[in-house]
């Protein structure tokens, strides 16, 4: 039996909230200054993983920090913080540790936890990349955009997933358009994009601009905040979103009902699986970075995997290779937490069209005016 464990964390101080009623009614102030005094926990046991060449156990490891205190308080400690969860699972006995959300943001993304520990350690994100852009270009297949014609933005192209997405879908894009802060991160990618695939990519830190000419859009930031309003998209856009916390609003859904939000890297696990938590997902399913985890255990790769700022692409198509083999695959498309079925996709499909209609019925009127 092969064994692994993965480090998740609340999102939000209510995320601990609904999980712990006890503090249900207090402030996020209280909740947040309770959370730094707690230890790293086993939050679950994972068990039924099952595949057609071997078997898995696995363990939910709680990190008791959220989002904004990853990003805010200074980071040897939150660093320290993830290391100690990384050793109540190498106590557990596993050979390998999945470093879940904002864990594998921090500081530089991995490599210290991976010298800190005993055990191999993995961001996942190579498998995050790899269903992002399979669930992207089946969400575009729906929708009949031809990638080949098409505006791709990479929302936070500068972060490893974000520029090995970029990397993969530049030879697949009419056009290509990178999105960042940092100016200089988005040259030196732009730069190496053109000596490596000859490709041009726009550059873009102006992220609202970017996203209104998009017909499809690739959210991949470490932004605590949302970044994509309703107002912000053209009809008819694909949007996957890949971060968390979410980078495109919930409102979207409720007002927007001509683009296509989809959530980017949640698959299907071999066997009859029991995760030991609810994360929102239905039964069987999970996030691609989990999967990763699971995948290399599985294997018996007990090697340190995705880690670093930096994805290869034969990293993804490897990980691709072995999701397969052990019988991983994409779960549908999902969107705000629950399936899309074909028919609502095709209700999206025809509101788009008669959006587009309706922007062009101007541009009719002025030439039949002219003419």
């Amino acid at each position: 039996m092969e064994k692994f464990a993965f480090i998740l964390h609340p999102l939000t101080a209510r995320d601990f909230a609904r999980k712990f009623s006890f503090a249900r009614n207090w402030p996020d102030s209280w909740i947040e200054t309770v959370m730094r005094c707690l230890p790293s926990f086993k939050v679950s046991k994972i068990n039924g993983i099952v595949s057609p060449h071997a078997s898995a156990e696995g363990w939910f490891i709680g990190c008791p920090l959220t989002s904004s205190q990853m990003v805010n308080l200074p980071e040897e400690y939150v660093l320290k913080r993830i290391i100690q969860a990384g050793r109540v699972a190498q106590r557990l006995g596993v050979g390998i540790v999945g470093l879940g959300a904002f864990t594998s943001v921090v500081g530089d993304a991995g490599i210290t936890i991976d010298r800190e520990l005993d055990i191999a350690v993995t961001t996942g994100n190579s498998y995050t990349v790899a269903t992002a852009i399979e669930g992207t270009e089946h969400a575009c297949s729906l929708m009949g955009i031809d990638l080949g014609q098409a505006e791709v933005l990479v929302l936070g192209a500068t972060g490893s997933i974000g520029a090995a997405c970029a990397q993969i879908m530049a030879p697949k894009a009419g056009r290509l358009v990178l999105a960042a802060r940092n100016t200089a991160r988005l040259e030196t990618l732009a730069t190496k994009l053109i000596a490596e695939i000859g490709v041009n990519p726009r550059l873009a830190t102006d992220v609202k601009r970017a996203i209104r000419t998009a017909d499809v859009v690739i959210a991949v930031t470490s932004a605590v905040e949302e970044l994509i309003e309703p107002e912000d998209l053209k009809p008819g856009a694909v949007v996957c979103d890949v971060a968390r916390p979410r980078n495109v609003s919930k409102r979207v859904s409720e007002i927007r009902k001509d683009v296509l939000v989809i959530e980017g890297g949640v698959v299907e696990v071999p066997g009859d699986v029991d995760f030991g938590i609810n994360f929102g997902f239905p039964p069987k399913t999970a996030y691609a970075c989990m999967a990763e985890t699971m995948i290399l255990a599985l294997e018996g790769r007990y090697e340190s995997f995705t880690i670093g700022r930096e994805i290869r692409v034969e990293q993804i198509e490897l990980i691709q290779t072995l999701a397969k083999k052990h019988g991983f695959k994409l779960a549908g498309l999902r969107s705000f937490e629950r399936a899309l079925s074909t028919v609502e996709i095709d209700q999206i499909r025809q509101a788009a069209d008669s959006s587009r209609k309706q922007l062009d019925a101007p541009v009719r009127e002025r030439i039949a005016v002219l003419v």
